[in-house]
């Protein structure tokens, strides 16, 4: 059970209630809630990909893992209206920072030999961020070693409790972009 502080749900409860939720439902919903909060803390943080970089002796930073995950995204289209080349452009917009910060990390990336600059094929005069073999070598460890933990989470559950929480899980997010962004 998540225990947060009273005054963190202050007047909540009211308002559930005044929706209609009755106080099973409210109990179950800020209990939710807290759990919600704590991961999205220890997901903000970094705290998952903190944790398996130092276990792979990386000397990548979060952010500039970050980064990295951005460009991929970019490159393969995960969560945009399609695949593209990644510019600092979309490198900022991806991540939400300035264009001169992304100009940085990108620069921090090459240094590191994880991101190469390349001219665009459509645009000669347009430099492309592109991902190195070494940067693919550290998304595979990096994948091997989450997916060790994952097993190690999920190795006393049923198949229809995993299947129920995906389920469940995917029903939540998908609802909350539809009432967030108007989004399916």
């Amino acid at each position: 059970m998540t225990k947060m502080p009273k005054k963190f749900h202050d007047n909540v409860p009211e308002l559930l209630a005044d929706a209609g939720f009755g106080p099973d439902m409210i109990d179950a919903l800020l209990e939710l809630d807290g759990t919600m909060f704590l991961w999205h803390r220890a997901s903000s943080k970094g705290e998952v990909p903190a944790k398996i970089l130092a276990e792979l002796g990386s000397s990548v930073e979060v952010g500039q893992f970050y980064a990295m995950t951005a460009i991929f995204r970019i490159q393969e289209g995960i969560g945009r209206d399609g695949a593209e080349p990644a510019t600092i452009g979309l490198l900022a917009e991806e991540m939400n920072i300035d264009p001169s910060r992304a100009s940085r990390v990108a620069s921090d990336l090459i240094a590191k030999g994880l991101v190469r600059r390349e001219a665009a094929q459509d645009d000669g005069r347009k430099s492309i961020l592109v991902l190195t073999d070494a940067a693919v070598a550290l998304f595979r460890s990096y994948k091997e070693l989450k997916w060790a933990k994952v097993i190690e989470v999920y190795r006393d559950w049923n198949a229809d409790d995993i299947a129920t929480f995906s389920r469940l899980l995917g029903r939540y997010v998908g609802d909350m972009r539809r009432v967030l962004h108007g989004q399916d």
